[in-house]
Formats: C-alpha cells, sequence, structure tokens
C-alpha cells in the first residue's frame, strides 16, 4: 500500500526442496504440511476447544475470502466459519421475500436491535441498499450477530466490517457484541497493489451459458481460440454441457478500477486508520515480493504466472507463452505478485503466532 512498507514474509525455506502444484487441492495440503506442519497440528488443537475472531481488512477484490478459505482448507473447515457481510446482507433480501423467513428475521430485530433508526426504517435501508439511504451501521452489528446465531460456535473470520468509516469503532467491540467476549481477536491486513486489481478485474470473462469465470490472463482454459476478424484472442468454456462457448468480458470491465474508485478510497482509509490501532493482534499479508528479494524470500513456483498468446498463421494455432507476473506495486517497486497459497501460508503462520501456540 502506498506510503505503508508491509513486511515480506518469508516461504522459501532450504529443508523443503520439493515443487507443489499450487492449484491443486492435494498439491496444497503437501504444501501446507511440508512448510507450516506444526502450526496447523497446533492450531488444530487450540480449536479443538477455542474460537478466535479475525477481521480481514483489504481492498475490494484482494483475496479476503480466499485466504481465509484456503485457511480452512488447511486446518480443518469443521472449526473455521467465513462471514462476509455482503452475503448476509443479500440474504436478508431474500429472506424478506420468504413470509416465515422474514417474520422470524423481523422478530429478532426487535429484540436485538439498537439505533437511532426505527426497525423499519432500518429494513427498508437493507432492502434499499443501492439507494440513497446507507444502512444504519447498528443495523450491520446485529445482522452478523442473527446470523452469528444460526451457527455452530467456530473461529470467524469478518469480511466486509468494518466497511465504512463510522463502523471503526464497532469493531474494536464486536466481538463482546456476538457472544466472542472472552475469545482473543485481531485484524488481517491485506497488501495487495490495484495494478493487480485492475489486471484481475480487465482479464475476467465468464462463459455465457454457465457463467463460469476466469481471466485470460492469469487463468487460462485449455483451449484458446483466436479470431482473425478482431485478431483477439479468447478462451473456451471447458464444460462439456456448453459445447465449446467462446468466453466473453463482463460489461464494465474494461472500466477497471473506476466504477470501484470510490470503494477503494474509503477501504484505503479504513485500512490506513486501523493499522495504527494499538491493542489489538495484527497480522500482515502481503501478495508481492520486489524483484530483488525474491530468490531470499520465495520459491519460484509460488509466483503467480500470466500468459502470453501468438497466434501461428501458418498452423492456425495459438501458441502459449507462461511467464512469471512482475507488476509494479503501490510504491512503484517492480514486484513479482504471489499465488493465494503462499499468502495463506503467512497467514497461518501469523495467526498461530498471534494466538502464542
Amino acid at each position: 500500500m502506498k506510503g505503508i512498507d508491509f513486511p515480506i514474509f518469508k516461504t522459501k525455506t532450504e529443508e523443503v526442496t520439493q515443487k507443489f502444484n499450487l492449484n491443486d487441492p492435494d498439491g496444497r495440503k503437501q504444501y501446507f504440511t511440508a512448510k507450516a506442519g506444526a502450526e496447523i497440528e497446533k492450531l488444530k488443537r487450540y480449536l479443538e476447544g477455542n474460537t478466535f475472531v479475525a477481521y480481514l481488512i483489504g481492498k475490494k477484490n484482494s483475496g479476503k475470502g480466499t485466504y481465509s478459505k484456503l485457511f480452512a482448507e488447511a486446518v480443518g473447515s469443521e472449526y473455521i466459519s467465513h462471514l462476509s457481510v455482503g452475503d448476509i446482507v443479500r440474504d436478508v433480501h431474500r429472506k424478506l421475500s420468504d413470509l416465515e423467513a422474514k417474520e422470524e428475521l423481523i422478530e429478532f430485530l426487535k429484540g436485538n436491535y439498537r439505533g437511532f433508526m426505527p426497525v423499519e426504517e432500518a429494513i427498508n435501508a437493507v432492502v434499499n441498499k443501492d439507494q440513497s439511504t446507507l444502512i444504519p451501521s447498528e443495523m450491520i452489528v446485529t445482522l452478523i450477530k442473527y446470523e452469528i446465531s444460526k451457527r455452530s460456535k467456530k473461529a470467524i473470520f469478518v469480511d466486509g466490517f468494518p466497511r465504512a468509516l463510522d463502523q471503526v469503532s464497532y469493531s474494536l467491540f464486536l466481538k463482546e457484541l456476538i457472544g466472542y467476549r472472552d475469545d482473543p481477536d485481531f485484524f488481517v491486513f491485506i497488501d495487495l497493489p490495484e495494478s493487480v486489481i485492475e489486471a484481475r478485474i480487465k482479464g475476467r470473462v465468464i462463459c455465457p451459458k454457465c457463467n463460469v469465470p476466469r481471466n485470460i490472463n492469469l487463468s487460462p482454459t485449455k483451449e484458446i481460440g483466436y479470431d482473425e476478424t478482431t485478431k483477439t484472442f479468447y478462451l473456451v468454456c471447458e464444460s462439456l454441457a456448453c459445447g465449446g462457448a467462446r468466453m466473453v468480458p463482463k460489461e464494465g470491465d474494461e472500466l477497471g478500477l473506476e466504477p470501484i474508485r470510490e470503494r477503494l478510497e474509503i477501504d484505503d482509509q479504513i485500512f490506513r486508520q486501523l493499522v495504527n490501532l494499538n491493542g489489538v493482534p495484527k497480522v500482515y499479508l502481503r501478495n508481492t515480493v520486489p524483484v530483488n528479494k525474491i530468490n531470499e524470500y520465495i520459491d519460484d513456483y509460488e509466483i503467480t504466472p500470466v500468459y502470453k498468446y501468438e497466434y501461428n498463421s501458418d498452423t492456425k494455432k495459438v501458441e502459449i507463452k507462461e511467464e512469471s507476473w512482475v507488476i509494479n506495486d503501490d510504491n512503484g517497486v517492480p514486484s513479482y505478485s504471489l499465488l493465494p497459497a503462499p499468502v495463506a501460508l503467512g497467514l497461518i503462520k501469523q495467526v498461530a503466532q498471534v494466538l502464542n501456540l
């Protein structure tokens, strides 16, 4: 992040020389066991009788859900719950269209919601969340509490809270409000350059039939097509049911960061306010490593590959070239972007440290 020097987490060790396929679940399991086996076992023992609350702090599309899911994959999904505030709000929309679910939700809100806006108006703010009325922070907290009340008690990764500056103070005391008073809490700060976010957005394509997403530069399908009329490459959906459908960009993605610029600026302000907070443990996740430090900190298979294409007019085939992805971070430093697994490895090891395991 611009102006903030995030620590680089070293995943390279002399003891582990084997290369792993980090896109394969079995390969990731071997990878996590080899590089963080001791921490994973300690976390499993801890989670058998204890929980924690972790707040994922980062810009939109920074990988908050991905890293928490990989953490659960490594230590056991039976111990971990990923709580997305965005998903909770969308679920409220669904419940309000179901009479029985609506009555249950309203009954809970009447017994638990405390705020300056009447319950009915607060609910309308949720329903019209894309309109001018903002959802009161008190309502967001109550909806989080409602969602947690329906789940068995597990360690929680909270994704999407705080999402406004006035919610920062609530986040400091959220664990008391949701019934986790005696459990440790900490912030997980995720540093992802805007150049990476923009590349993910601009390269995103979906199948028009099954809606499966891919990225033409970062996660191609097995078959790459070439349109000789437009002189452009495209991905072919791998699902047999789609009959070789051409994957297409999402409308508006060509604009990159501009449609979410305001959201990114708010995320940046929240990030900077919380990173200077005292009294709460912090975990730092960094998606990039400077080019001049890569050999010391990272194994080459942990770097995100980028794919480039050339069309051979003689053979009528697309030739694919794989390279390590180099970008400029937010401070203008040439850096390699990392795959999700090594970032999640840093999460595993640092959470074990925060919990004093």
